[in-house]
């Protein structure tokens, strides 16, 4: 595995030189626990954590799950607001704040965090800056309208898989803490946001009728099945 050259913090943007001044204790205490966590389990968790933390990938779970969730009529609300909000939180995330701060990740900022990567990750190189995470990102945009659409006392622990596949980003060394917390909160606001924009056009959609109201509103793939065998 060859890596580049580290990048020193005077080099970085005056973003990236805040956020690593800031958080940088926080970070380094979190990430030597799960440095100490794989050195104390090894292989078996190294080998789930790399297949779960794929799920984030490129938001094309998320993605397919929303589709399959717009097919049945009951759910087709949360999957329009899961979809809206993995697009919205990617160009927040990706062509907005991520080019901005330009933060390095761990392994190309300290050679200490280079070794853990090393040590559990074999697979390639992130290709994107670290701040922030847009697994964490991606995921809660589709999570938080879930929350919002369905019932609030079982529709929590939708948060339970996005603070998962963050705490594989950091097990994994590609991320810092305060990545997490970045995607957390920028996937918040675009879920929130989806879910607004979801709630108002969809209902008026639906209000006028039509075809595409009607569809909206009635159709269910269910349904059509049980025309086939009928």
């Amino acid at each position: 595995m060859e890596f580049s050259e580290l990048v020193p913090l005077e080099q970085m943007s005056a973003a990236a030189q805040w956020i690593n001044s800031v958080f940088g204790s926080f970070d380094q205490a979190i990430l030597s626990f799960y440095h100490n966590l794989h050195e104390a389990v090894g292989t078996p968790l190294d080998i789930f954590v790399q297949y779960f933390t794929k799920l984030g990938d490129g938001g094309i779970f998320l993605i397919i799950l929303a589709l399959v969730l717009m097919l049945f009529k009951k759910s087709r609300k949360v999957g329009i607001g899961m979809l809206l909000g993995v697009l919205v939180g990617a160009i927040v995330t990706n062509l907005t704040v991520k080019p901005f701060v330009a933060r390095p990740r761990p392994y190309d900022y300290l050679q200490q965090y280079r070794d853990w990567f090393s040590a559990v990750w074999h697979a390639k190189f992130e290709s994107e800056f670290s701040f922030p995470s847009g697994h964490t990102t991606a995921a809660m945009s589709a999570m938080t309208p879930v929350f919002l659409f369905c019932n609030k006392k079982k529709s929590w622990a939708a948060f339970l898989f996005v603070i998962a596949l963050g705490a594989t980003r950091n097990y994994i060394m590609v991320h810092y803490p305060s990545d997490i917390i970045g995607g957390i909160i920028a996937g918040c606001i675009a879920g929130i946001v989806s879910y607004l924009i979801v709630n108002a056009v969809y209902n008026k959609i639906v209000s006028k009728g039509g075809k595409l109201g009607n569809a909206l509103e009635n159709f269910d793939i269910i349904d059509l099945f049980k025309k086939k065998s009928a």
